[in-house]
């Protein structure tokens, strides 16, 4: 091979590793561009604040119900969301056989540091009251064993339908519509509050609000 061969060789390898250089640190000086352009940053913001909620959003929800009274094995456990009382009584072995079931709203949804008292044949309203107060160191935190507060009034927090239908000019569907106002909206805080469902209106609630309570 004659001197001008190798030259030409050694020229033509010179200059694909010039370009491959050149291509190289062309990349390299694009990435960092693209780091520093703020449209890029804060976009990239963004996805680690997606990320982060996203692994917020996945962590489970914990329900801790403590279960009282005439159950085979009393306890807290733990529920998942969209448990009624049904199913906690279920989980702590059914009901024993002096409960007295019909106080009880079975249908009721359970939440966390909720207390479901069932009561025994022949305990009245304020026994069974005192006695989960007694097991758990304070107050109740919500009412599971009846739908009916003090007197003959009915709780619109709990009332099964049945109960609710013993109001005045309350049917079964406007007892329904109750029941799915507090699940889908949330408990009732004021009596008030029951003129927001549709069919209730001022002469209605005069005839029902002396008989109501959401206790």
């Amino acid at each position: 091979m004659d001197m001008i061969t190798k030259k030409k060789m050694i020229m033509a390898i010179a200059a694909i590793i010039i370009a491959i250089s050149g291509y190289y640190f062309f990349v390299q000086a694009e990435t960092k561009q693209v780091e520093k352009d703020p449209l890029f940053a804060e976009m990239g913001q963004q996805d680690k604040e997606l990320t982060k909620e996203k692994v917020v959003k996945s962590e489970p929800v914990i329900i801790k119900v403590d279960v009282k009274g005439a159950v085979r094995t009393p306890g807290v456990f733990i529920a998942k969301p969209g448990d009624r009382v049904i199913d906690l009584i279920a989980a702590a072995g059914d009901f024993t056989k002096d409960a007295d079931a019909d106080k009880v709203n079975l249908a009721q949804l359970v939440e966390d540091q909720m207390v479901i008292y069932v009561p025994r044949a022949g305990e009245e309203a304020v026994e069974l009251a005192d006695a989960a107060s007694a097991s758990t160191g304070g107050p109740v935190a919500t009412t599971s064993t009846t739908g009916s507060s003090s007197g003959n009034q009915v709780n619109l927090n709990t009332a099964t339908q049945a109960e609710l239908e013993t109001l005045p000019g309350i049917g079964p569907s406007k007892a329904i519509a109750i029941i799915e106002y507090r699940e889908t909206t949330g408990k009732f805080q004021q009596i008030e509050d029951l003129k927001n469902i549709s069919g209730i209106g001022d002469k209605t609630f005069e005839k029902l609000q002396d008989s109501i309570t959401v206790q």
